[in-house]
């Protein structure tokens, strides 16, 4: 599983695992909150593994809200102890956590990419009911893409609508070998650009990200 499961993706750990999650770091057993994640339902989410991630396991990230200092805890899963995943929620069913001044925002993403994801502190307060956001917050999303042509003209059409946007918009456009901030997609064609896939950082032009949109 640990191989299937995309950057961003939504996992749920079973009772035993996070049983021993807590015994390997009980610092963060001592906080209510985390020591209560999972028995309250709350996902967790699969981030790039860093150097110091332990082999063969699942590498996770919990963020915080605001209210508990905004951490932001790695912590790795067996793959045996993830019950469940799924992308990241859709930004069509996170819409109604969003404060009210962004809806006309969210309209025109929609009606620009439907299959809009989101990962952030909209996605988090959408998921587990609590507070994470803020009149700071940024908008994380992910625009999944499935053709070259829409890659060429999705970026531009992004900065427009971000350009009116009250919030700050923030995320990747991904494609088949993994997402790129999509500011760095607006430049040259022979630009470099930094890819995110599932195992680490690459980079390769902008052309040649967006040509490789649908492969």
């Amino acid at each position: 599983m640990a191989e299937a499961l995309a950057r961003h993706s939504m996992v749920k750990a079973s009772t035993t695992g996070w049983a021993a999650v807590m015994d390997r770091y009980p610092e963060l057993a001592s906080e209510p909150i985390v020591a209560s994640w999972i028995h309250a339902g709350r996902p967790l989410i699969v981030r790039r593994p860093a150097c110091s991630d332990t082999a063969g396991r699942v590498p996770l990230g919990l963020p915080l809200p605001p209210s508990h200092g905004k951490r932001r805890i790695a912590l790795s899963l067996a793959a045996a102890d993830i019950v469940a995943s799924a992308p990241p929620p859709l930004l069509a069913d996170a819409a109604a956590a969003a404060p009210a001044h962004w809806s006309a925002t969210i309209d025109l993403l929609l009606a620009l990419l439907p299959e809009t994801r989101t990962f952030g502190s909209l996605a988090w307060e959408h998921l587990t009911g609590l507070p994470y956001l803020s009149e700071s917050s940024d908008l994380d999303l992910l625009w999944p893409l499935s053709a070259v042509t829409q890659a060429k003209i999705l970026p531009s059409d992004i900065a427009a609508i971000a350009r009116q946007a009250p919030m700050r918009l923030d995320g990747e456009i991904t494609a088949p070998a993994g997402g790129v901030q999509w500011r760095e997609l607006t430049g040259d064609e022979a630009d470099e650009v930094l890819v995110k896939g599932p195992a680490g950082v690459t980079s390769t032009t902008r052309a040649a990200f967006l040509a490789g949109a649908a492969s």
